[in-house]
């Protein structure tokens, strides 16, 4: 198995406007609005940044898993998605730990499990492997079309014990932690010491961040650095 790449991350927000905002600062392309999340009580926008994506999701029902964790911790980071070329074994590996598969999925184009928060910590982790690897259903059929300039360079989790939550995650990946650090093919996963377990923070890297800076300024969004504040998440433009 190589290692497993970073290709999606999500904020939980109360509104699509969010979505917007995270659009005029990056300079996203269109996004797409995938119907598939209905089945979650969500809608969502699904921007393409390179060949990785990031998405806004709004609960529209009371019932909604995204709902409750707005309701319990704010606005934030919601999920994390990474790419397999192997899931098969992360699924029996998952299944050993013992982490609940919440939602699975074998498609023709992918396969996907969404692993149980609870379980894992830190976040909504799904595990992908997308036919083929350059593929990446969840963008819509017109991604490439739509994608910009950019990529991810991390994340950034914080945890009463970062140590143990890094351990799972390192654990669930197939992978070794190095010193509460994941180092994937293409990002780097930290986990802080914090209050709780919480995705706090995104490493994007986008062309002109100045003008990016600038833009978030404009909205009136909090900016400090070379990193913008939006619904919870800080993005980090360094």
């Amino acid at each position: 198995m190589t290692v497993p790449r970073l290709r999606q991350l999500v904020i939980a927000a109360n509104s699509l406007e969010t979505a917007d905002a995270v659009r005029e600062v990056l300079g996203l392309g269109e996004p797409f609005p995938d119907p598939g999340v209905g089945e979650f009580g969500l809608v969502n926008a699904v921007f393409a940044l390179g060949d990785q994506f990031l998405e806004v999701i709004v609960p529209v029902t009371e019932k909604a898993p995204g709902r409750r964790f707005i309701d319990r911790f704010g606005e934030g980071g919601y999920m994390v998605i990474f790419q397999t070329d192997d899931i098969a074994a992360l699924r029996a590996r998952v299944d050993a730990m013992p982490v609940r598969r919440v939602w699975n999925i074998d498609l023709p184009d992918i396969s996907a499990s969404h692993l149980h928060p609870a379980d894992l910590g830190g976040a909504i982790v799904s595990v992908d492997e997308p036919r083929p690897a350059g593929s990446w259903r969840w963008g819509g059929p017109d991604w490439r079309d739509n994608a910009v300039p950019g990529k991810f360079t991390g994340a950034v989790l914080e945890s009463p014990d970062p140590e143990a939550l890094s351990q799972r995650w390192a654990m669930m990946l197939g992978m070794t932690a190095d010193r509460q650090r994941l180092f994937l093919a293409d990002a780097m996963i930290e986990f802080r010491e914090g209050a709780a377990d919480k995705l706090v923070e995104f490493g994007i890297h986008v062309p002109e961040t100045k003008k990016a800076l600038a833009r978030a300024e404009k909205l009136g969004l909090a900016v400090e650095g070379k990193s913008v504040d939006v619904a919870g998440v800080r993005l980090n433009l360094g």
